[in-house]
């Protein structure tokens, strides 16, 4: 249940801050802006949280791991909405300026979201480090 909701979470950031710079700057159709929406949550969810935030060192090292995740999660952002985009809108739009900017403001909401997921989410992170220092 905890996922999900960090699912539900992550998503309605997305889409918050694409909708704005996709569909109100340069745009983007609505519907099209929900469904790379939908497609970046679950693929920064899978890769830059799960698989990298998670597995990426102790609790003693969230600065790293949160530095580390955060700049994954700018790429892949770029890498899904430039992609994503670019099949969905075609040439209608350049679609990398807007690229470019939504993955740095997503990066930026991601690195208070790993924060979040660190304390309410991952609490094994939080049980491994205190048992590690009661040995």
């Amino acid at each position: 249940m905890n996922h999900a909701k960090a699912l539900v979470i992550k998503f309605l950031m997305i889409a918050v801050v694409l909708l704005i710079i996709l569909t109100l700057f340069f745009d983007v159709p609505f519907m099209d802006t929900i469904w790379i929406s939908l497609a970046l949550t679950i693929i920064a969810y899978l890769m830059g949280d799960l698989m990298i935030f998670r597995k990426a060192g102790d609790r003693s090292e969230q600065n790293k791991r949160n530095a580390i995740a955060t700049v994954s999660d700018i790429v892949v952002a770029f890498l899904v909405i430039w992609l994503l985009g670019d099949a969905l809108v075609g040439n209608n739009v350049d679609i990398i300026t807007p690229a470019i900017i939504s993955a740095i403001v997503i990066g930026g909401g991601e690195w208070f979201f790993h924060k979040y997921l660190d304390s309410s989410i991952f609490p094994e992170k939080h049980d491994t480090a205190n048992t590690a220092h009661t040995r």
